[in-house]
């Protein structure tokens, strides 16, 4: 079973859970996992949005800094951080997505649009522009303005769990239950939100599959996403073209699928995250998401019918 809240954005409030909503991906970076380099020109960019759009998206994530695995991220400082790699300084990181979140705003005025961040100078420029939801991978903890940040802004936000930081990731040791784990964490990173003046209303939670997990617990923490329901708040998933999903191909077919070859097992990894709970998905793909959600959402509503 599905609980239903009322999601509080930047100037009105969504309905959860009476269907799964659709939030799709724009990246404007060159070095995403999946699309990184095609949408880099704003005219692109925004294109792409439209069409998403179009296609059923009720909203689109923006972001203009990949935290894939093995990138390094540096806050609001530029300088260069882990083997002398700088991270996307605030200035560029605005520079890529306002085009895009302004020409996106011109064409489609009633647009929700989300922006994928954990700057609280990006966070703060975003919003001023229109965003409505700040969507931050790292649940508050790269920037320590981020919570107060977001109080004062009264948008909506996104916090996920991750262990670490990208460059990090693959050497943390294995965990052995990964989803009390996550339960844990998140509930930490909420309680410090709510401390900061972060409304409840305003909060949706996302395990983070791929972020500090390996193939190992990525899986367990899929299967029990329904306990993160304890939690009290809304539960948004990723595991679009996540290379876990790559990797459960290749125990079929010999060869581990790259990004461009896991929509199906995506879909039904996305499937499998709704009807354990989840109220929103991230996606590449939205038209066939849109199709494989409806379906799910009428698996759910069977499941409350007597």
């Amino acid at each position: 079973m599905r609980p239903r809240y009322r999601w509080q954005l930047r100037s009105r409030s969504l309905e959860l859970g009476e269907r799964t909503l659709i939030m799709g991906v724009v990246n404007v970076t060159p070095d995403s996992f999946y699309d990184g380099g095609n949408f880099l020109s704003p005219e692109k960019a925004v294109e792409h949005a439209l069409r998403l759009l179009d296609e059923g998206a009720d909203i689109l994530d923006i972001g203009g800094e990949s935290t894939r695995p093995g990138a390094h991220v540096s806050g609001e400082d530029p300088a260069p951080v882990a083997a002398g790699k700088p991270g996307v300084s605030a200035e560029e990181e605005l520079r890529r997505v306002l085009p895009v979140l302004e020409g996106v705003r011109r064409a489609r005025p009633d647009a929700i649009l989300s922006v994928d961040t954990y700057k609280a100078s990006v966070a703060q420029a975003v919003v001023a522009a229109g965003a409505e939801i700040v969507n931050d991978v790292s649940a508050f903890q790269w920037d320590p303005e981020m919570a107060s940040t977001c109080a004062g802004l009264k948008c909506g936000v996104v916090l996920m769990h991750t262990r670490g930081k990208p460059e990090e990731w693959r050497k943390l040791p294995a965990e052995s239950n990964p989803t009390s784990l996550v339960e844990h964490e998140l509930a930490n990173r909420v309680e410090a939100a709510l401390e900061r003046g972060v409304e409840r209303s305003r909060i949706v939670l996302d395990p983070g599959f791929g972020f500090g997990k390996n193939f190992e617990e990525n899986y367990p923490l899929l299967a029990h996403l329904g306990q993160l329901q304890g939690l009290g708040f809304p539960l948004l998933a990723g595991t679009s073209r996540k290379s876990f999903v790559g990797r459960s191909i290749a125990r079929r077919t010999g060869q581990d699928a790259p990004p461009s070859r896991r929509l199906y097992g995506s879909l039904s990894a996305m499937v499998v995250s709704i009807l354990h709970g989840a109220h929103v998905v991230r996606v590449h793909d939205v038209r066939s998401s849109v199709e494989a959600a409806a379906v799910a959402d009428e698996v759910l509503l069977a499941g409350r019918l007597p």
